[in-house]
């Protein structure tokens, strides 16, 4: 079957500007890509997935133990949380999205990894700010939460996510992991040596990875950070 150039595959106001879902053939690589922006802004490309499958490996292989309950903020294209349900381990997984569109996506299969995610039982897939769940007082303890929506700890996609980078926000993250549970986070900046500090000062044990990838369309290689940290047992 031969693909046209490109194609729309969804477009939605939503509270934080216009959502778009694009699919297109790179004519430098000859596959579909699958792109996400949100007004101006590209969020996410199915060219670049290894550090948002890299923050689901790293994250879950700090953590210890069978039967694990895995939280993934953010649903984006579905790598990190389909990366994590490879781990034999993961017991449940629960995907949380504000954008009720991005959920919609993966119910109607319109990219690569739905069938996957919402074909595989341990899956739930919640609309809910992630960012409010973590203000709540639990209900429930995780072994891993693994998050990925803002560009960075410092460079939010909406001013009310910036409480979750304080301390007090990282020690309300805490309360949401079992003892031994780790907490990690994608990040588009070099490691920041001020965030590490704040982790350092609620977690027991805090690294920065940096995630090398080729990047196809500049020739280079271009990196990502994944922090990674975990409370005390």
């Amino acid at each position: 079957m031969i693909n046209s150039r490109f194609e729309e595959l969804d477009w939605q106001e939503t509270p934080m500007g216009e959502l778009n879902l694009r699919r297109r053939l790179e004519p430098t690589l000859g596959v579909d890509v699958y792109e996400v922006k949100l007004g101006d802004e590209y969020l996410m490309s199915s060219l670049f997935t290894v550090a948002e499958i890299a923050l689901s490996d790293l994250g879950l292989a700090a953590v210890s133990g069978d039967n694990l309950r895995v939280v993934v903020g953010g649903l984006g294209l579905g790598y990190t949380a389909v990366a994590a349900l490879a781990d034999p381990r993961v017991a449940s997984l629960e995907v949380i999205d504000a954008l009720p569109a991005v959920i919609d996506w993966h119910q109607r299969g319109l990219l690569p990894v739905s069938a996957g995610l919402t074909g595989d039982g341990r899956t739930t897939l919640t609309h809910a700010d992630f960012f409010a769940v973590m203000r709540a007082e639990p209900t429930k303890q995780s072994d891993a939460i693994l998050l990925d929506v803002d560009h960075s700890p410092r460079h939010q996609l909406d001013p009310s996510h910036a409480d979750l980078y304080t301390v007090a926000g990282l020690g309300r993250v805490r309360a949401h992991l079992s003892e031994g549970g780790v907490f990690a986070l994608w990040s588009d900046d070099p490691t920041d040596d001020e965030f590490m500090e704040r982790l350092g000062h609620v977690f027991a044990n805090a690294v920065a990875h940096t995630v090398d990838f080729d990047n196809a369309l500049t020739g280079g290689v271009s990196s990502n950070t994944v922090y990674v940290a975990t409370r005390e047992v």
